[in-house]
């Protein structure tokens, strides 16, 4: 895994734009760095070595008489039998890294090497004799690439960080991206949030010739069901393929491991790590909120080394400056934050881990998916003039249930589909901007996907859908960002294009019917899991916004700034204020909306902060938090043991005054009975249960030292007294007083 830049053309200090652009993408390839120039193009490299791991698998890498240069991200996993292939052709290679395959395939086959390729790939080819550029991404778009023009020049990177450092670019903001951010929660990709650069779609390569760019589709993920396959030709063949993939992507020369949630996609994925390491984060906010005691059990079944981090809020809402720095554009998406800390926790262990992106898009694991057969008998029995009424109605009412159900159901698939994601239409958007003239309908980018698909049923189209807007724009982009944040790579073993051959055949009822979500998908992966663990519901990464926006701290820290400049110039603040008070008095669920927002406000003042040209990495402070928390901590259980300390004191001092007045009152040279004595001694035993009472009353009463057990191993010894009932009724009454 790596991360690439370059340009062309003349600027002033050329090897120093150069080694700019590749050192603030330095996380991408902290093992060491690369550069080519001549007198056309200046290309940099940042190298996280995986595959022959030595000097020799350092970039650039070119043909047998460097006419060719290429630099690379990414792995390519069917690279030897490539290798193979070129060999018997005649090409000479002096490396064992699968990146030399692409410069020699691409010298042999030219775009045609992008058919023969498995794997994930963003990488520049520049040919040194007609002074072209070469630029290809895979096929769903696991690894980035943008790019764009400056006073004629071409530039391009892995990370738009990177192309900021370019000394002629002008970083201006892009309002129709802020449009499409606030429908959907993420930039719609080609758009960017800098205006005039641009991230290159999935499937998709790039010719710069001439001073001209030309960008062509090579791969559509298009769906052919096969009606005719059964259950069990479906579940074999899946298992099958997904065997053959994950083994295929945990070729490496280092240590590989894995992601593992409560689900069955990373689950799947787990059980072929026998023996090696897996990776889960949590909250703690009870079950709903951790899968850390899943793994922890579907790990010890499998027989893997597991590792966990509970994230403590303190650290999620420090680290949000941070994940969107890395992110280069604002992602609403709070799972990316805690997708940064198991990043992170793994980075510990490995260099690569494997992870269950894209099974739902692939298999239709989606709960919406369900939507178009739930709605079916409403949308047929109500027309849609009286649906359209009700959703009005429906929409002035309290968040109640079956709200949201009549509100969905109510338009046609185009019209209520945008994707899994869906925060602000037109109307509320031109309320809340304060240029309102940027709103558009979030439909109007979805319709051209809906186009391609409208021979497909209602689930598949939404698969469709999600596949080419939702998995780039969201998923794959924070699995991308936040892996290479920490110097991770992350392997999706789901994103395959044998595995997307064996998906795209399924029938809909093998992929969403009425007994689950990826029905099929689920039967292949049970004959290597607990079935509870195969069949369980698809929840995401639940993170606890919702209950953090309720609390008061939090609320404070959002409602400042929502009362900031930055915001003041983009919405109307009331209206922000208003959703913030709504959620935070338990009126509404707007915790998304509110997110939405927040994130926003977040981004900006890093990469468009006013004053400031420079875009700087925002401080990191969980070691600190990390050590005021411990600190906390240490001050808590100092506080409890003096409390507890304190309320023994004090119950041993007032239980000692009631025992030395009973003392006092015995007579010194008492010579009655033994009888009198033993009669009288029962009375002052009953009476030394209540002030041992006292005692666990007194102690207990602290909260700091709460469910103490020391009172239960307090005795009280009593002398054998002689003394008369009135004494005793005397003794017992002043030590009544005492515990009022």
């Amino acid at each position: 895994m790596c991360g690439i830049c370059g340009f062309t053309g003349q600027v002033v200090d050329r090897n120093q734009t150069i080694k700019n652009m590749t050192e603030v993408i330095t996380h991408r390839g902290p093992d060491s760095d690369g550069v080519f120039t001549d007198d056309y193009i200046s290309m940099g490299f940042r190298r996280l070595s995986i595959i022959d791991i030595g000097v020799t698998g350092s970039q650039p890498i070119y043909n047998e008489d460097k006419t060719l240069v290429l630099t690379f991200n990414g792995e390519i996993y069917n690279y030897q039998d490539l290798r193979k292939i070129l060999i018997e052709k005649g090409h000479k290679f002096y490396t064992d890294t699968d990146s030399e395959v692409l410069v020699h395939g691409f010298e042999e086959w030219q775009e045609g090497l992008l058919d023969k390729l498995r794997g994930m790939f963003g990488f520049a080819i520049y040919n040194t004799v007609d002074k072209s550029v070469f630029i290809a991404r895979d096929f769903f778009g696991i690894k980035p690439m943008h790019y764009t023009t400056v006073n004629g020049n071409f530039i391009y990177a892995s990370e738009i960080k990177s192309i900021l450092e370019y000394p002629g670019f002008e970083k201006e903001f892009n309002y129709n991206a802020l449009d499409t951010y606030l429908s959907y929660q993420y930039c719609v990709p080609p758009e960017t949030f800098f205006e005039g650069v641009y991230c290159l779609l999935p499937g998709h390569y790039l010719w710069y010739k001439d001073g001209k760019i030309e960008t062509t589709r090579y791969f559509d993920p298009k769906f052919e069901p096969d009606e005719t396959i059964t259950e069990e030709e479906a579940v074999d063949r899946i298992e099958k393929v997904f065997e053959n993939s994950v083994n295929a992507h945990k070729i490496a020369d280092v240590e590989v491991g894995c992601f593992l949630s409560s689900g069955v996609d990373s689950s799947y994925v787990s059980t072929y790590f026998a023996d090696q390491k897996t990776f889960t984060v949590g909250f703690d906010f009870g079950k709903k909120y951790n899968e850390i005691s899943w793994a922890e059990n579907l790990s010890k079944k499998i027989g893997v080394e597991h590792h966990t981090h509970l994230i403590s809020s303190e650290e999620f809402w420090d680290a949000v400056p941070t994940v969107q720095y890395y992110m280069d554009q604002p992602l609403a998406d709070p799972s990316c934050i805690a997708l940064y800390f198991v990043s992170r926790l793994a980075s510990e262990y490995v260099k690569v881990v494997l992870s269950g992106e894209g099974a739902d898009e692939l298999f239709g694991g989606y709960t919406c998916y369900n939507d178009p057969r739930v709605f079916k008998i409403y949308q047929t029995i109500v027309p849609y003039c009286i649906r359209k009424a009700i959703c009005k109605l429906c929409k002035k009412l309290p968040d109640i249930k079956g709200r949201d159900y009549l509100i969905r159901a109510t338009h046609p698939l185009e019209e209520r589909f945008i994707g899994n994601a869906f925060m602000y239409d037109k109307e509320e958007k031109q309320a809340l901007l304060q240029n309102s003239s940027i709103a558009t309908r979030p439909q109007e980018l979805t319709k051209k996907h809906y186009i391609k698909a409208r021979k497909y049923d209602d689930v598949t189209k939404m698969q469709y859908l999600d596949i080419n807007m939702w998995m780039v724009g969201d998923i794959l982009l924070k699995a991308d960002r936040m892996s290479m944040a920490n110097s991770l790579e992350l392997r999706v073993p789901f994103l395959d294009k044998e595995v997307f051959k064996v998906a795209s055949k399924l029938p809909t009822r093998l992929r969403c019917n009425k007994q689950n979500t990826k029905y099929a998908m689920r039967k292949a992966a049970a004959r290597h899991l607990p079935i509870e663990t195969a069949e369980k519901e698809k929840l995401g990464f639940p993170v606890p916004t919702r209950v953090w926006l309720r609390d008061e701290h939090y609320y404070m820290v959002v409602r400042e700034r929502f009362l900031s400049k930055t915001a003041q110039k983009f919405f109307n603040c009331d209206i922000l204020l208003d959703w913030l008070d709504e959620h935070y008095n338990n009126k509404e669920d707007n915790s998304r909306k509110v997110w939405t927002i927040y994130v926003f406000l977040v981004w900006y003042d890093i990469y468009f902060k006013e004053g400031e040209t420079k875009v700087t990495k925002p401080e990191n402070h969980l070691a600190e938090l990390k050590k005021l928390a411990e600190e906390r901590r240490r001050k808590a259980q100092e506080e409890a043991e003096r409390a507890e300390n304190e309320a023994f004191e004090e119950t041993e001092r007032i239980l000692n005054e009631g025992i030395e007045k009973v003392n006092a009152s015995f007579p010194k040279d008492n010579t009655v009975v033994k009888e009198e004595t033993e009669e009288k001694t029962e009375e002052i035993s009953e009476e030394s249960s209540q002030a041992k009472m006292i005692y666990e009353d007194i102690f207990s009463s602290s909260t700091a030292v709460e469910n103490a057990q020391n009172a239960e191993d307090f005795k009280i010894e009593v002398q054998e007294p002689v003394v008369s009932d009135e004494e005793i009724d005397k003794i017992i009454n002043e030590v009544n007083s005492l515990d009022e």
